[in-house]
């Protein structure tokens, strides 16, 4: 046959299939860090295969969660650093699912792009490999997808999905009540929430993403605010598993006034001291740029505090401890009280 009569290929719409073969082929030594118990077939298939029996589970509970990280993959294409954007989108799944009390068991992305930048892919895809490794969760699939039309040049999207599971009667929240201490585990920066406001602060600012960063001279600003949402899974798995904890909340969109509330019973609110901790560097940048009150502070971002643990009083020291031993920077916020919602002490700002 004569190379005329072949015709208009795939390729010539602007998909490579061969340049997602070769994704696939690189990213393989990522996944298989990522192996644990129960996982039984992986990334090639038409799907991904894990036993729950293999993992440890007798009488397992499913627990779901999916994500994504807004607008600050906006930076991360603009800047061209994607290497840590992959770790944003598993943190965002896998942190929402130890809130239910569920131990992370394996997690599945989506990539989209218009055109196949198989360097780039990878650079992202190890990322979210690395996220995987670090929360004890299986990267066993995934979908990337080349649709030119769809995505300028250069930009892609992220999402992500992840299963948990518990044993039957663990799910949390369960026993909250009055005089319950509040913990907060400290925050890497802004994590995956609220970058819209952020992109906007950044505007009125006056500064580029290459611009040195105003609260720490030695990264530009792009870098500063591309640091990865903490992962809190093997701390707080560890902490369930001793004994005292009665809820978690992961403070993502709607900051600590928002996220508290969805772990309490009824008639039940949180009193929070807001002496107890110093606003870090980059939430004092983003208040004082945009003149923000505190209350809007609180509501937008983490402020500081990722994860907020509800813990029996009694065994609050214990956990402490245990926490703090795992490498996590504990607050005492506050306690649970009769009421609802969340009450704030003292100030920020």
């Amino acid at each position: 046959m004569s190379d005329a009569s072949k015709g208009i290929t795939y390729a010539d719409a602007g998909v490579d299939i061969d340049a997602g073969n070769a994704l696939v082929e690189r990213i393989k030594p990522a996944a298989r860090r990522t192996n644990r118990p129960g996982v039984m077939a992986g990334l090639g298939g038409f799907g991904a295969l894990f036993d729950l029996k293999g993992a440890g589970f007798k009488d397992p509970v499913l627990v779901s969660a999916t994500d994504g990280v807004g607008t600050k993959l906006r930076i991360a294409i603009d800047t061209g650093n994607v290497d840590t954007i992959g770790i944003d989108l598993v943190a965002m799944c896998v942190n929402d699912l130890v809130c239910q009390g569920a131990e992370p068991l394996f997690f599945l992305d989506y990539f989209a792009t218009g055109r196949l930048e198989t360097d780039k892919a990878a650079r992202i895809i190890e990322g979210i490999a690395k996220g995987c490794e670090l929360s004890g969760c299986a990267l066993i699939g995934g979908e990337t997808a080349e649709m030119p039309g769809m995505y300028d040049d250069g930009d892609f999207d992220l999402a992500g999905f992840s299963v948990g599971a518990m044993e039957r009667g663990e799910v949390l929240p369960r026993g909250v009540r009055d005089g319950d201490i509040l913990l907060g585990l400290a925050s890497d920066g802004v994590h995956s929430n609220g970058y819209s406001l952020v992109r906007k602060l950044v505007e009125v600012s006056g500064l580029g993403w290459d611009a040195a960063c105003p609260w720490d001279g030695e990264i530009t600003l792009g870098e500063a605010l591309l640091a990865p949402t903490r992962l809190y899974v093997r701390s707080t798995l560890d902490a369930i598993r001793s004994g005292g904890v009665h809820a978690l909340a992961h403070i993502t969109g709607g900051g600590l006034t928002e996220n508290l509330p969805r772990v309490l019973p009824k008639g039940m609110g949180a009193m929070v001291d807001l002496d107890e901790w110093d606003l870090p560097p980059v939430f004092k940048w983003l208040a004082a740029t945009g003149q923000m009150s505190e209350a809007e502070m609180l509501k937008t971002f983490n402020a500081g505090q990722g994860m907020v643990m509800v813990v029996d009083q009694k065994q609050a020291t214990k956990l402490i401890k245990l926490l703090s031993d795992a490498g996590e920077t504990v607050t005492r916020l506050g306690r649970i009280s009769q009421g609802e919602g969340v009450k704030y002490l003292g100030s920020l700002l």
